[in-house]
């Protein structure tokens, strides 16, 4: 987490307060200033209400009674944990199994036929949330290459959220997730739940052995974890400013080897931002060089 925290005092009402339903302009204006300078998060004027609840909910459970007091806490934590709980309160890890089928579908059609003859890759999911997209890429894996392949991909996950890897570690999930009827070839890889637990799934540990998650912000220098194949980043720039979105793109074609493919979300576009990258089709890019 970055070092600075903002100096100017918090004009908010007294510690023996209710926690307010709603958040006063400049409230909210500093909620949304830390969550840009912090996260890249872009939080506009519509996003004051759903703000002001999420933020009275994480208040209310950490028996806060003032914004005044909860903003004090965020600035005097050195370890940057109330950051970590702002942020996991603030985000949303909205994702399904197989979401926007399309990109699955290059993947296994256009690149993993390469991979057979080259031997194991790496892929990164670097907007994870929950789990469900790297372990879609570790099921699709498995079933192309068979258990006992030297091709299987190594899969690293990360988000910034740490409730949402929490979840993600556990792998469990329920049985609307995967997006309709569960086929033979899929059920083979999961252990359906039963009692209380009916409904549910959870990844066979062979499973889970193939994703290795970790905690990123990726507004902040990338850590070191060498090139990849693949980088799937979907659906977390719609949140990021354009300049945030060119810095980010251009640090994740640096992580690309050459050849490398970058997935970003259908909603999301890098046209006007400036990038090394080719267009193949929606929202596919790839790092020139390498066999094709």
């Amino acid at each position: 987490m970055s070092a600075s925290r903002p100096s100017a005092p918090i004009e908010m009402e007294s510690s023996q307060s209710p926690v307010p339903l709603e958040l006063t302009g400049n409230q909210f204006r500093r909620i949304a200033e830390l969550a840009r300078r912090e996260f890249g998060l872009e939080l506009g004027e519509g996003k004051q209400h759903l703000v002001a609840s999420r933020l009275g909910k994480l208040m209310r459970q950490q028996g806060i009674f003032s914004f005044r007091d909860y903003y004090q806490r965020i600035e005097q934590d050195a370890t940057g944990g109330a950051l970590v709980e702002l942020i996991d309160a603030l985000t949303t890890n909205h994702t399904s199994f197989f979401r926007e089928q399309a990109h699955f579908d290059f993947l296994v059609e256009q690149v993993f036929p390469d991979w057979k003859r080259s031997g194991p890759e790496r892929i990164w999911s670097a907007a994870s949330a929950t789990g469900e997209e790297p372990y879609t890429i570790a099921l699709l894996a498995r079933e192309y290459f068979g258990a006992e392949s030297s091709s299987l991909p190594q899969i690293v996950a990360s988000d910034i959220s740490t409730r949402a890897l929490a979840a993600a570690r556990k792998g469990i999930y329920r049985e609307e997730r995967f997006q309709g009827v569960l086929t033979p070839w899929l059920k083979k890889h999961l252990l359906h739940g039963e009692g209380h637990w009916r409904g549910w799934y959870r990844m066979r540990p062979e499973i889970l052995a193939m994703v290795q998650f970790h905690r990123i912000n990726l507004i902040e220098p990338l850590p070191e974890m060498g090139s990849f194949a693949v980088i799937f980043c979907r659906n977390v720039m719609i949140y990021f400013s354009r300049e945030t979105q060119e810095l980010l793109v251009n640090r994740l074609a640096a992580c690309l080897q050459p050849g490398g493919y970058l997935f970003v979300g259908h909603s999301e576009s890098l046209s006007g931002i400036r990038h090394p990258l080719q267009h193949l089709q929606p929202a596919i890019y790839r790092k020139r060089g390498g066999r094709r």
